[in-house]
């Protein structure tokens, strides 16, 4: 399963990251809602995980362009 994680605190994205590892996840990761954007476009994904407040590019406007797009990650 590969897996995004987007949160502008580092801690957070370690924790989840090896959590997700352990469980033999591939864990990619984005500081904020732009770069996580990035990823998505250039990764296929089954899962993200998104803070709702981040610099750029909150979550909900993350989620909302991935909507209008049809993205149905």
């Amino acid at each position: 399963m590969k897996v995004l994680i987007i949160d502008d605190e580092r801690a957070i994205r370690r924790a989840l990251k090896e959590i997700l590892e352990y469980e033999n996840c591939q864990v990619l990761e984005a500081e904020n809602g732009k770069e996580g954007l990035e990823l998505i476009h250039a990764n296929s994904l089954d899962v993200i995980f998104s803070d709702i407040k981040m610099p750029l590019l909150d979550g909900m406007e993350l989620l909302q362009q991935l909507q209008e797009e049809g993205n149905e990650v």
